[in-house]
Protein backbone atom coordinates (compact mmCIF):
# COMPACT_ATOMS: atom_id res chain seq x y z
CA UNK A 1 0.00 0.00 0.00
CA UNK A 2 1.10 3.55 -0.71
CA UNK A 3 -0.03 5.80 2.14
CA UNK A 4 -0.24 9.58 1.85
CA UNK A 5 -0.44 10.86 5.41
CA UNK A 6 -1.17 14.37 6.66
CA UNK A 7 0.97 15.50 9.59
CA UNK A 8 -1.05 18.50 10.72
CA UNK A 9 0.30 21.93 11.41
CA UNK A 10 3.06 22.22 13.97
CA UNK A 11 5.06 19.32 15.38
CA UNK A 12 5.48 15.54 15.55
CA UNK A 13 2.48 15.13 17.87
CA UNK A 14 -0.03 16.55 15.41
CA UNK A 15 -0.20 13.35 13.38
CA UNK A 16 -3.44 11.43 13.89
CA UNK A 17 -3.49 8.15 15.80
CA UNK A 18 -4.41 6.37 12.56
CA UNK A 19 -1.53 8.06 10.76
CA UNK A 20 0.98 7.20 13.49
CA UNK A 21 -0.04 3.54 13.56
CA UNK A 22 0.36 3.41 9.79
CA UNK A 23 3.78 5.08 9.74
CA UNK A 24 5.11 2.65 12.32
CA UNK A 25 4.36 -0.36 10.11
CA UNK A 26 5.74 1.10 6.88
CA UNK A 27 9.00 -0.14 5.39
CA UNK A 28 9.93 3.26 3.95
CA UNK A 29 8.81 6.70 5.12
CA UNK A 30 9.25 9.87 3.02
CA UNK A 31 8.72 13.44 4.22
CA UNK A 32 7.72 16.00 1.58
CA UNK A 33 9.83 19.02 2.44
CA UNK A 34 9.15 21.86 0.04
CA UNK A 35 5.47 22.90 -0.05
CA UNK A 36 5.43 23.50 3.72
CA UNK A 37 7.42 22.77 6.87
CA UNK A 38 6.84 21.53 10.38
CA UNK A 39 8.25 23.57 13.25
CA UNK A 40 10.52 20.76 14.47
CA UNK A 41 13.56 18.93 13.15
CA UNK A 42 13.26 15.63 11.28
CA UNK A 43 15.07 13.87 14.14
CA UNK A 44 12.12 14.54 16.41
CA UNK A 45 9.80 12.91 13.89
CA UNK A 46 12.03 9.86 13.67
CA UNK A 47 12.16 9.48 17.43
CA UNK A 48 8.39 9.82 17.85
CA UNK A 49 7.44 7.74 14.80
CA UNK A 50 10.10 5.09 15.52
CA UNK A 51 11.05 5.08 11.85
CA UNK A 52 13.81 6.58 9.71
CA UNK A 53 12.48 9.43 7.59
CA UNK A 54 13.75 10.15 4.07
CA UNK A 55 13.50 13.81 3.08
CA UNK A 56 11.80 14.18 -0.31
CA UNK A 57 12.62 17.53 -1.91
CA UNK A 58 10.92 19.01 -4.97
CA UNK A 59 13.36 17.35 -7.36
CA UNK A 60 12.71 13.88 -5.92
CA UNK A 61 8.92 14.23 -5.87
CA UNK A 62 8.58 15.76 -9.33
CA UNK A 63 11.24 13.82 -11.24
CA UNK A 64 11.97 10.67 -9.23
CA UNK A 65 8.52 9.49 -8.19
CA UNK A 66 9.43 5.96 -9.32
CA UNK A 67 11.96 5.81 -6.49
CA UNK A 68 9.28 6.76 -3.96
CA UNK A 69 6.75 4.29 -5.37
CA UNK A 70 9.21 1.42 -5.83
CA UNK A 71 7.74 -1.87 -4.55
CA UNK A 72 4.79 -0.08 -2.93
CA UNK A 73 2.59 -2.82 -4.41
CA UNK A 74 4.51 -5.32 -2.26
CA UNK A 75 5.41 -3.36 0.91
CA UNK A 76 3.90 -0.43 2.80
CA UNK A 77 5.37 2.97 1.91
CA UNK A 78 4.39 6.25 3.59
CA UNK A 79 4.58 9.73 2.08
CA UNK A 80 4.22 12.36 4.80
CA UNK A 81 2.77 15.78 4.02
CA UNK A 82 2.66 18.78 6.33
CA UNK A 83 -0.98 19.78 6.78
CA UNK A 84 -3.38 17.74 4.66
CA UNK A 85 -2.30 15.46 1.78
CA UNK A 86 -4.29 17.37 -0.81
CA UNK A 87 -3.10 20.82 0.17
CA UNK A 88 -0.83 20.87 -2.91
CA UNK A 89 -1.42 19.64 -6.47
CA UNK A 90 1.91 17.77 -6.44
CA UNK A 91 0.43 15.20 -4.09
CA UNK A 92 -2.57 14.60 -6.33
CA UNK A 93 -0.15 13.88 -9.16
CA UNK A 94 1.73 11.35 -7.02
CA UNK A 95 -1.52 9.55 -6.14
CA UNK A 96 -2.46 9.37 -9.83
CA UNK A 97 0.95 7.95 -10.74
CA UNK A 98 0.64 5.28 -8.05
CA UNK A 99 -2.80 4.23 -9.29
CA UNK A 100 -1.59 4.09 -12.89
CA UNK A 101 1.04 1.60 -11.70
CA UNK A 102 -1.63 -0.51 -10.03
CA UNK A 103 -0.45 0.41 -6.54
CA UNK A 104 -3.25 0.63 -3.94
CA UNK A 105 -3.40 4.04 -2.28
CA UNK A 106 -4.81 5.16 1.06
CA UNK A 107 -4.99 8.80 2.16
CA UNK A 108 -5.06 9.76 5.84
CA UNK A 109 -6.22 13.34 6.31
CA UNK A 110 -5.28 15.96 8.89
CA UNK A 111 -5.69 19.65 9.70
CA UNK A 112 -4.18 22.22 7.35
CA UNK A 113 -3.95 25.98 7.10
CA UNK A 114 -6.96 25.81 4.78
CA UNK A 115 -9.26 25.09 7.72
CA UNK A 116 -7.12 26.26 10.64
CA UNK A 117 -7.21 29.77 9.12
CA UNK A 118 -10.50 30.10 10.98
CA UNK A 119 -8.36 31.00 14.02
CA UNK A 120 -8.18 34.50 12.55
CA UNK A 121 -11.71 35.04 13.86
CA UNK A 122 -13.87 34.91 10.74
CA UNK A 123 -16.03 32.04 9.58
CA UNK A 124 -14.67 29.60 7.02
CA UNK A 125 -17.77 29.42 4.85
CA UNK A 126 -17.26 33.06 3.85
CA UNK A 127 -13.80 32.46 2.39
CA UNK A 128 -13.44 32.67 -1.37
CA UNK A 129 -10.57 31.60 -3.60
CA UNK A 130 -7.24 31.01 -1.88
CA UNK A 131 -4.25 32.74 -3.46
CA UNK A 132 -0.50 32.16 -3.30
CA UNK A 133 1.83 35.13 -2.96
CA UNK A 134 5.30 34.34 -4.30
CA UNK A 135 8.52 36.25 -3.74
CA UNK A 136 9.05 39.04 -6.25
CA UNK A 137 12.32 39.20 -8.18
CA UNK A 138 13.81 42.07 -10.15
CA UNK A 139 12.59 40.64 -13.45
CA UNK A 140 9.58 38.65 -12.24
CA UNK A 141 6.76 40.25 -10.27
CA UNK A 142 3.65 38.11 -10.89
CA UNK A 143 0.31 39.65 -9.93
CA UNK A 144 -2.27 37.10 -11.12
CA UNK A 145 -3.54 36.87 -7.53
CA UNK A 146 -5.01 40.37 -7.92
CA UNK A 147 -7.95 39.22 -10.05
CA UNK A 148 -8.85 36.48 -7.58
CA UNK A 149 -8.80 38.88 -4.65
CA UNK A 150 -10.97 41.29 -6.65
CA UNK A 151 -13.48 38.53 -7.41
CA UNK A 152 -13.62 37.51 -3.75
CA UNK A 153 -14.07 41.04 -2.47
CA UNK A 154 -16.67 41.87 -5.12
CA UNK A 155 -19.03 39.36 -3.46
CA UNK A 156 -17.95 40.05 0.10
CA UNK A 157 -15.71 37.01 0.61
CA UNK A 158 -12.45 36.76 2.56
CA UNK A 159 -9.19 35.78 0.87
CA UNK A 160 -6.62 33.45 2.42
CA UNK A 161 -3.15 34.36 1.16
CA UNK A 162 -0.60 31.55 1.39
CA UNK A 163 2.92 32.96 1.55
CA UNK A 164 5.88 31.66 -0.40
CA UNK A 165 8.60 29.45 1.00
CA UNK A 166 11.88 28.68 -0.72
CA UNK A 167 13.58 25.47 0.38
CA UNK A 168 16.53 23.99 -1.52
CA UNK A 169 16.15 26.51 -4.33
CA UNK A 170 18.88 27.43 -6.82
CA UNK A 171 19.79 30.91 -8.02
CA UNK A 172 19.15 31.61 -11.71
CA UNK A 173 22.92 31.66 -12.31
CA UNK A 174 23.60 28.32 -10.60
CA UNK A 175 20.63 26.75 -12.36
CA UNK A 176 21.85 27.99 -15.75
CA UNK A 177 25.36 26.68 -15.08
CA UNK A 178 24.10 23.34 -13.79
CA UNK A 179 25.67 23.84 -10.38
CA UNK A 180 24.03 21.98 -7.51
CA UNK A 181 24.39 24.92 -5.15
CA UNK A 182 21.31 25.85 -3.16
CA UNK A 183 20.20 29.10 -1.60
CA UNK A 184 19.47 29.36 2.15
CA UNK A 185 15.80 28.70 3.01
CA UNK A 186 13.51 31.73 2.88
CA UNK A 187 10.00 32.13 4.26
CA UNK A 188 7.81 35.08 3.29
CA UNK A 189 6.58 37.18 6.19
CA UNK A 190 3.24 38.95 6.52
CA UNK A 191 5.19 42.22 6.22
CA UNK A 192 6.75 41.22 2.89
CA UNK A 193 3.37 40.01 1.65
CA UNK A 194 1.75 43.35 2.48
CA UNK A 195 4.57 45.21 0.71
CA UNK A 196 4.00 43.17 -2.43
CA UNK A 197 0.21 43.46 -2.28
CA UNK A 198 0.41 47.23 -2.00
CA UNK A 199 2.98 47.45 -4.78
CA UNK A 200 0.60 45.61 -7.11
CA UNK A 201 -2.34 47.78 -6.03
CA UNK A 202 -0.32 50.90 -6.76
CA UNK A 203 0.49 49.54 -10.22
CA UNK A 204 -3.04 48.34 -11.01
CA UNK A 205 -4.84 51.25 -9.37
CA UNK A 206 -8.25 49.54 -9.13
CA UNK A 207 -8.60 49.96 -5.36
CA UNK A 208 -9.34 46.28 -4.80
CA UNK A 209 -7.66 46.89 -1.44
CA UNK A 210 -5.70 49.76 0.12
CA UNK A 211 -3.48 50.41 3.13
CA UNK A 212 -6.72 50.86 5.10
CA UNK A 213 -8.16 47.45 4.18
CA UNK A 214 -8.87 45.29 7.20
CA UNK A 215 -6.85 42.06 7.36
CA UNK A 216 -5.52 39.48 9.80
CA UNK A 217 -1.96 38.19 9.96
CA UNK A 218 -1.46 34.72 11.43
CA UNK A 219 1.78 32.94 12.29
CA UNK A 220 2.77 29.44 13.45
CA UNK A 221 -0.84 28.28 13.50
CA UNK A 222 -1.42 25.28 15.74
CA UNK A 223 1.71 25.79 17.81
CA UNK A 224 2.21 27.08 21.35
CA UNK A 225 3.53 30.35 19.87
CA UNK A 226 0.62 30.94 17.49
CA UNK A 227 0.13 34.65 16.82
CA UNK A 228 -2.98 36.37 15.41
CA UNK A 229 -3.14 40.13 14.79
CA UNK A 230 -6.00 42.08 13.18
CA UNK A 231 -5.67 45.55 11.73
CA UNK A 232 -5.25 47.49 8.52
CA UNK A 233 -2.66 46.42 6.00
CA UNK A 234 -0.62 49.47 6.97
CA UNK A 235 -0.66 48.36 10.61
CA UNK A 236 0.16 44.72 9.89
CA UNK A 237 3.11 45.89 7.82
CA UNK A 238 4.74 47.06 11.07
CA UNK A 239 4.00 44.01 13.28
CA UNK A 240 6.78 41.56 14.10
CA UNK A 241 5.14 38.17 13.50
CA UNK A 242 8.28 36.24 14.40
CA UNK A 243 9.36 32.88 13.02
CA UNK A 244 7.60 31.14 10.08
CA UNK A 245 5.17 30.08 8.81
CA UNK A 246 2.97 33.14 8.14
CA UNK A 247 -0.35 33.62 6.32
CA UNK A 248 -2.58 36.62 5.67
CA UNK A 249 -6.37 36.90 5.47
CA UNK A 250 -7.88 39.86 3.60
CA UNK A 251 -11.34 40.46 4.97
CA UNK A 252 -14.44 40.78 2.83
CA UNK A 253 -17.72 42.41 3.84
CA UNK A 254 -19.58 39.28 5.04
CA UNK A 255 -18.97 39.59 8.75
CA UNK A 256 -21.19 38.74 11.72
CA UNK A 257 -21.02 40.82 14.90
CA UNK A 258 -19.44 37.87 16.72
CA UNK A 259 -16.64 37.91 14.16
CA UNK A 260 -15.98 41.57 14.93
CA UNK A 261 -15.72 40.62 18.60
CA UNK A 262 -13.09 38.01 17.69
CA UNK A 263 -11.17 40.54 15.61
CA UNK A 264 -11.21 43.01 18.48
CA UNK A 265 -9.57 40.45 20.76
CA UNK A 266 -6.62 40.29 18.36
CA UNK A 267 -6.46 43.97 17.39
CA UNK A 268 -3.12 45.63 16.78
CA UNK A 269 -4.80 48.84 17.97
CA UNK A 270 -8.37 48.48 19.27
CA UNK A 271 -9.25 52.14 18.79
CA UNK A 272 -8.11 52.12 15.18
CA UNK A 273 -9.89 48.82 14.52
CA UNK A 274 -13.17 50.21 15.84
CA UNK A 275 -12.75 53.28 13.65
CA UNK A 276 -12.26 51.09 10.56
CA UNK A 277 -15.26 48.94 11.47
CA UNK A 278 -17.43 52.03 11.96
CA UNK A 279 -16.26 53.44 8.62
CA UNK A 280 -16.41 50.29 6.46
CA UNK A 281 -19.15 48.34 8.22
CA UNK A 282 -21.51 51.02 9.58
CA UNK A 283 -24.46 48.62 9.78
CA UNK A 284 -22.48 46.47 12.25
Amino acid sequence: MFYVIGLGLADERDITVKGLETVRRCERVYLEAYTSILMVETERLEKFYERSVITADREMVETSSDEILKDADKVDVAFLVVGDPFGATTHTDLVLRARELGIPVEVIHNASIMNAAGCCGVQLYNFGQTVSIVFFHDNWRPDSFYERIRENRSIGLHTLCLLDIKVKEQSWENMARGRKIYEPPRYMTVNQCVDQLLEVEEKRGEKVYTEETLAVGIARVGSATQLVRAGTLAQLREVDFGAPLHSLVLLGSRLHYLEFDMLRQNAVDLKKLNEVIARDFPEK
